[in-house]
C-alpha cells in the first residue's frame, strides 16, 4: 500500500508542477511579481485585507512597489491559462461523466464609487436578513463537480458580467467554450458519457437551450460524435 500511495503522491506532484510551469509561462508580463503575489495570496494565514499585507508574506520576496508594479503592469495570457486548467485531471461523477456546474457569484464593491462598470448584485443577508442589491462586479463561474459530500471544486473559468450583458447569451457562449477546451485536451471523446451542465432555477433554462441549439448544434449532440451537454 505504501509503493502506491507514493506512486500517487508523485502523480499529483508532478501533475501541480505541471500547472505551475504553465500558470508561470502564462504571466507574460512581470512574471516573477505575480507569481510570487499569487502564492503570498495562497499561503496567508485569514482574510486579505489589504495589498500592502501580501507583500509581507514570506512568499513574496520583493518590495510592496514591485506587487503594485505588476498589479498595473503585469499582463496574463487568458486563453493559455483556460487551456491548462482544462488539461488538468477534472472531478467526474461515479459513470465518469464530466458535470459543470454554472453561477454567477457577485464580487461587492458597494464603496468603490470609482470603478467602472459596477452592477446591481443580489445578494442576501448582509447582517439584516433580507435580499439587497449591493454594487459590484458579478462573474460567471464555471466549475466540475465532485461525486459525494464534498466542498471541493475545480474552476475551470470565470467571465465578469458587464452591467446589461444578455445573461442567457454569455452563459451559452462560456459553456460552450468550456466544453469545446474539454475536448481538445482529451477530457471527452467519442462513445464518453455526456457532460452534464447545471444550472439553478435563476437562469432561463429555456432560452438557454435554444440558444446553444442555434449557436452551436454539436454541443446539444445533433453533430455525430460531439459531446451532448444534457441541462
Amino acid at each position: 500500500m505504501s509503493l502506491v500511495h507514493q506512486g500517487v503522491l508523485r502523480d499529483a506532484f508532478a501533475e501541480v508542477s505541471h500547472f505551475r510551469s504553465e500558470l508561470y509561462a502564462s504571466l507574460t508580463a512581470r512574471g516573477d511579481t505575480l507569481f510570487e503575489l499569487r502564492d503570498a495570496l495562497l499561503c496567508t494565514d485569514g482574510p486579505v485585507r489589504t495589498l500592502v499585507d501580501l507583500a509581507l508574506a514570506p512568499e513574496h520576496r520583493r518590495g510592496h512597489g514591485a506587487l503594485y508594479g505588476g498589479l498595473n503592469q503585469g499582463r496574463i495570457d487568458v486563453a493559455r491559462l483556460r487551456r491548462a486548467l482544462a488539461g488538468m485531471p477534472l472531478p467526474r461523477a461515479a459513470d465518469g461523466r464530466l458535470v459543470l456546474a454554472v453561477d454567477v457569484s457577485p464580487w461587492l464593491r458597494p464603496d468603490a464609487n470609482t470603478c467602472a462598470d459596477r452592477s446591481f448584485c443580489h445578494t442576501f443577508g448582509r447582517g439584516e436578513g433580507r435580499h439587497q442589491m449591493v454594487p459590484g462586479r458579478p462573474y460567471s463561474v464555471v466549475a466540475a463537480l465532485e461525486t459525494g459530500r464534498t466542498s471541493w471544486t475545480a474552476v475551470l473559468d470565470a467571465f465578469r458580467l458587464k452591467p446589461g450583458a444578455d445573461v442567457a447569451a454569455v452563459t451559452t457562449a462560456q459553456i460552450r467554450e468550456v466544453v469545446e477546451r474539454l475536448v481538445a485536451a482529451g477530457q471527452w471523446r467519442p462513445g464518453d458519457p455526456e457532460v452534464l451542465v447545471v444550472l439553478d432555477a435563476g437562469y432561463d433554462a429555456p432560452r438557454i437551450a435554444r440558444v446553444s441549439d442555434a449557436a452551436s448544434p454539436g454541443l446539444n449532440g445533433a453533430g455525430r460524435g460531439s459531446p451532448r451537454a444534457d441541462r
